[in-house]
This record gives C-alpha cells, sequence and structure tokens, in this order.
C-alpha cells in the first residue's frame, strides 16, 4: 500500500502538464507524517531558462507547505525558488499561522514511503565566492540567535561541502567532534563550562538537490547540544 501510495504520489505530478517530478531520497526520516498542508513544486523544466519552473498556485499561507524539489536541480537552481517560498510565508501580513512549518518532500527507501525534512527556520544566504573569499566570509560572519553560546573563546567553525568532498561528509564532521572532546579532556576545571560549537557549512552551489538533501539528512542526526549547525546556509 505504501509503495502505491508513494506511485499515485509521483503520478499526479506528471498528469500535471505531463511533467515528472523526482524525488530525492532519504533513509529512517525522523518525519513520516504532516497535517494540514499544502504542496509547491520545483520542476526540472529544460525548456525554462535556469531549467526549473516553479508551481505555487496550491500553497495556503496557513498550512504546512510540502515542497517538492526535483532531486536534479543544483542548489543554484533551486536555492532561489526555495528563499522566495520562505520570504513569502514569513511576510505575509494577513492571516499569518506562526505554528506552519515548511518541509521538504523526500522518497523515504527505508519505509518506501514518504518521508519529510523541515526547513522552517533555515536561512538561505548565496555567497559571491569570486568577489569574497569564503574564509573572509566565515571569519566576517556576526554572531546568530541560534549560535551555541561558550565561556570560553571557542569560535564557530565551518564546512565547505562541493563535489569533490561530498561523499565523505560525514567524515569532515570527526575532527571537530574530536577537537570538542580535547578541550573537555584539557580543561577539567568544573568552574569552566563549555557549551559546545556551532557550524557554519557552504554548500557549492554546484551539488545536485539530492546531494543536499543526503547531507541534512545526516545533520539532522548529529545536531546534538555539543554540536549546532546552525540556521544559516550559505550557497556559493
Amino acid at each position: 500500500m505504501r509503495i502505491i501510495y508513494l506511485l499515485i504520489f509521483l503520478c499526479c505530478l506528471s498528469c500535471n502538464n505531463e511533467r515528472v517530478l523526482l524525488l530525492p531520497e532519504i533513509e529512517n526520516a525522523k518525519t513520516t507524517e504532516v497535517l494540514d498542508v499544502s504542496p509547491g513544486y520545483i520542476f526540472y523544466d529544460e525548456t525554462q531558462p535556469d531549467s526549473t519552473l516553479l508551481n505555487r498556485k496550491n500553497l495556503i499561507i496557513t498550512t504546512n507547505w510540502l515542497v517538492n524539489v526535483d532531486k536534479r536541480l543544483t542548489l543554484k537552481q533551486a536555492i532561489p525558488h526555495i528563499k522566495f517560498l520562505q520570504d513569502k510565508k514569513r511576510n505575509a501580513e494577513m492571516h499569518k499561522n506562526e505554528n506552519a512549518k515548511n518541509y521538504f518532500t523526500c522518497n523515504d527507501t527505508s519505509i518506501k514511503n514518504l518521508g519529510f525534512l523541515e526547513f522552517t527556520d533555515v536561512y538561505y544566504e548565496m555567497v559571491n565566492s569570486h568577489k569574497d573569499s569564503i574564509n573572509l566570509h566565515a571569519l566576517q560572519l556576526k554572531p546568530i540567535d541560534d549560535a551555541v553560546i561558550s565561556e570560553l573563546p571557542i569560535p564557530a567553525t565551518y564546512l565547505v561541502i562541493d563535489n569533490g568532498n561530498k561523499a565523505d561528509f560525514e567524515n569532515l564532521i570527526i575532527p571537530i567532534l574530536q577537537y570538542q572532546k580535547a578541550i573537555y579532556t584539557a580543561m577539567p576545571d568544573k568552574n569552566i563550562i563549555t557549551s559546545g560549537f556551532s557550524l557554519n557549512i557552504y554548500f557549492d552551489g554546484h551539488l545536485s538537490f539530492q546531494d543536499y538533501i543526503s547531507m541534512k539528512s545526516t545533520l539532522e542526526k548529529l545536531n546534538t547540544e555539543k554540536l549546532k549547525i546552525t540556521s544559516n546556509e550559505f550557497i556559493y
């Protein structure tokens, strides 16, 4: 029945002007059911100037939004549309529902059904890596509201993810966790309190949306009290 439900969902998309939307795949999604929803679609369409087509006519501002993004799109293609939708909802003045959330719709292969990845509080920023180096941009970042606060002068760290290191993504996190553990070991004084690290992530705009969702799913499981993934995400 779950397989049939997923196929029906995809067929409904393809029946809309014969368009097909390939959902990104994840495993063991934390969220597998969302109620009171309305859908939006970002199609892969080679006939368009940027190969994307946004359909938002079914989105209702007071509901939870299910944003369906074709996994073949790159971040440079998809993120501007996603940011546009976020701004529309955040800046709404009439009939606003503060409890309404935003989710990416995914194909959860572990249950052969739909899974959902929340992105309500994510703020996307496009970074011009040709104008400003990523290293300089990271150093100039101002503290944000959800950054981890520490009584020790431990700066926020950052990762740069591209097509060259995406396959080793989880291993890139390990040195950060080891560094954190080393500080606790070196400073056993109980009067010294550290709250952990905040992590800013820079994603190469040429990464596919499938790549992005795979890494976001991993980050969702790593986001702990000791390693806070900041809500600001940077696309370069």
